[in-house]
């Protein structure tokens, strides 16, 4: 079951659903598969990039990363079965991957930040199968020796969970554009996360994280990096949400998905 905010189709499974799901997909090595974490940054960016709602209608799952989505969906009367934090999700596919024999690559994050997150995990899970890391230069998506670069690597490493760190929506769009050429079972976008793990940025205390304010932390934390996304882009979230309650919201053309269970 799938729940509608803002034309955006998201998925309706719990945490422990999802991770499931995707080890299960991991594990059987079926036709490459992507998996979004949706914020309300990510509800407003879709409303005019069609290229990033195409990638969401391909998507094999569309997951709430944001607590605003809940609160969203619980506005909307139509309540979703919890959050699927970016950041949880990625430590928690990593230890269940540590016990399956699963291996996994780390692309993207702010320098060094990829190899800090790899000795953290391992620390943490010594069978964790970690087979590269890599940080690309900034603007490599224009430069094709490097984009060749970067997939011949990966297909090398051969892992079975690509996770990638480049933020939204360039991270969305680059899995788009690559995900089957690698042919990796599963490659999910988790934005911060390789930084929040090796404690590069540091996180929201968990009575924030559980209370919705995670956010308003990390925009005390990086004021200058995030006050426009936060101030600007929650505002225009809200404004859409109480049109889509007022049923003045016409529905996103490229959004709409197709089963892949």
């Amino acid at each position: 079951m799938r729940i509608n905010i803002c034309g955006v189709e998201i998925d309706k499974y719990s945490f422990d659903e999802v991770v499931e799901l995707i080890i299960n997909h991991a594990l059987s090595q079926r036709k490459p598969e992507y998996v979004v974490t949706p914020n309300a940054m990510h509800i407003v960016t879709l409303q005019e990039d069609v290229e990033f709602q195409e990638i969401y209608r391909k998507a094999f799952l569309v997951v709430p990363d944001g607590v605003s989505l809940l609160w969203a969906a619980k506005f909307l009367q139509t309540p979703l079965s919890g959050r699927v934090n970016g950041t949880d999700l990625f430590e928690k596919l990593c230890a269940i991957a540590s016990e399956k024999g699963l291996k996994v690559f780390l692309l993207g994050g702010r320098p060094g930040s990829a190899e800090k997150a790899k000795k953290t995990l391992v620390a943490r899970h010594p069978s964790l199968q970690i087979v590269g890391t890599y940080c690309p230069p900034y603007g490599f998506e224009s430069q094709l020796t490097e984009l060749n670069s970067i997939n011949s690597t990966i297909i090398e490493a051969a892992p079975h969970i690509l996770f990638v760190g480049l933020g939204a929506p360039k991270q969305e769009k680059w899995i788009a554009a690559n995900y089957l050429y690698l042919g990796v079972p599963i490659s999910v976008g988790i934005g911060v996360s390789f930084e929040l793990v090796s404690n590069m940025v540091t996180r929201a205390p968990v009575w924030m994280q559980k209370a919705g304010f995670e956010w308003l932390f990390r925009l005390i934390v990086e004021p200058s990096r995030l006050w426009k996304r936060y101030l600007f882009g929650n505002y225009t979230f809200i404004w859409l949400l109480i049109k889509q309650r007022l049923g003045l919201f016409k529905r996103l053309p490229n959004t709409k998905r197709s089963d892949h269970f």
